[in-house]
Order: C-alpha cells, then sequence, then structure tokens
C-alpha cells in the first residue's frame, strides 16, 4: 500500500515540474503576446525549440520579446519617437527649398 502511495506522489511531482517547466518556458511568448508583438508567432516557435535544447535560445528569446513596445515599437525611448517627426519636417523644407533652387 505504501508502495503504490509513493509511485502516485512521484509521478504528481514528476507531472508538476514538467508543467512548471514548460510554464516558465512560454514566458517570452506570453510577453511577446501581451505587448501585441508582431513575432510573436516565431517567438512561440523559437520557445518550443528552445525547450528542446535545454534553454540555449531562452535568455535570447525574453530579450527578443522585451524589445518591442506597443506604444512606440522598436524605439529605445519615446522620446526620440516624438523627436523625429519634428525632424522629418525640418527636412522635408529643406527638401524643398533645394527642389526650388534646383529648378
Amino acid at each position: 500500500m505504501l508502495d503504490s502511495v509513493a509511485l502516485i506522489t512521484l509521478i504528481i511531482v514528476l507531472l508538476l515540474v514538467a508543467y512548471g517547466a514548460v510554464a516558465v518556458w512560454a514566458i517570452p511568448y506570453e510577453i511577446a503576446k501581451a505587448r501585441n508583438h508582431p513575432h510573436q508567432d516565431a517567438i512561440g516557435a523559437a520557445t518550443w525549440v528552445s525547450l528542446l535544447t535545454l534553454g540555449a535560445l531562452w535568455p535570447f528569446l525574453w530579450i527578443w520579446a522585451f524589445l518591442y513596445h506597443p506604444d512606440r515599437g522598436w524605439g529605445l525611448s519615446p522620446a526620440a519617437a516624438s523627436g523625429n517627426s519634428t525632424e522629418t519636417s525640418h527636412l522635408d523644407r529643406r527638401h524643398s527649398a533645394l527642389e526650388q533652387v534646383a529648378e
């Protein structure tokens, strides 16, 4: 009787450890899904490949999932996104002035 209880307990513990490993391995995909990452399917597939390769790709997937921001895309700072529109309008005015000089 005690042997069967120990065996059932061992099986349950092993199943919980396997479930925990898969849940932890899926964190980069969950981050990508929450951020509406454009490559979330690729990150999801790579997490399974990383699980089969014992985590060789997992740190890179974590970084890849965190690089994309829903509000500013791949930019590193929100100030850079707002500054680009000012710089672009300045370059457009300069380009127009150069076209007028060329005509």
